[in-house]
């Protein structure tokens, strides 16, 4: 029997939450199972109805006395510490490479723009992608996130090769097994795998292990003997 991908989504916009719930609610593998508009009611929300993904609007506020935005960039790497199977789909209006980059480093799976029509025909297929391990960006964040990487370096790193050699060795270990094994946190493995996976132009763990194992960056999986 296929797994429910339970969902939460954070957005202080009455309609993108109608609308996200809409496309979500066509697809039966996809269950929303809270929706709120106020930063400070995250946390409770999450302990009260278990998510795998959550929709994390940038830019609500963070309770009816105080209209400041929420602070994401704190809360993102804390509740993936707190929920290590959690995965975040960031949502926004902005596309500007200095928000998209801290996010992704804070450890979220991803980064939609409200605009991006396309994503949101296709929200459910992106919501099952992501809860599977994957990465998802708005065609026009991910080209600028890609620009950000290739001024950095295409190159992969140390730290994200030593995270996709224990992918390869581990397929089915979880990223907090990752982490433990790494002596980091959970975010930080996020971090690793989704740059890695965008530099090496896939979008999940599997496709990210077998491309690595091609360009000979890991070891591949021992042929039998004959």
């Amino acid at each position: 029997m296929t797994k429910t991908v339970r969902v939460t989504i954070l957005d202080d916009h009455q309609s993108i939450v109608d609308g996200y719930r809409y496309r979500l609610g066509q697809f039966p593998g996809v269950e929303v199972v809270a929706t709120i508009m106020l930063g400070e009611e995250l946390e409770p929300t999450l302990e009260e109805h278990p998510t795998d993904v959550l929709l994390l609007d940038v830019n609500v506020p963070t309770s009816q006395e105080n209209p400041n935005p929420y602070p994401i960039l704190h809360t993102i790497p804390k509740l993936l510490q707190s929920y290590p199977n959690l995965n975040i789909l960031v949502i926004s209006m902005y596309a500007e490479r200095g928000l998209i980059r801290a996010v992704m480093e804070a450890g979220a799976s991803g980064y939609i723009l409200k605009d991006d029509q396309a994503t949101a025909r296709d929200l459910a297929s992106v919501v099952l992608s992501v809860a599977g391990g994957g990465i998802y960006f708005s065609q026009k964040a991910h080209e600028i996130y890609s620009t950000h990487l290739s001024r950095e370096n295409m190159l992969l790193t140390t730290r994200q090769l030593e995270a996709l050699s224990l992918c390869g060795a581990y397929p089915n270990s979880t990223t907090a097994e990752l982490a433990v094994k790494m002596s980091v946190s959970n975010s930080t493995v996020r971090n690793l795998l989704s740059a890695a996976y965008l530099k090496l132009n896939v979008s999940n763990r599997a496709a990210a292990i077998a491309r690595a194992q091609q360009m000979g960056l890991i070891a591949p999986i021992p042929q039998p003997i004959p």
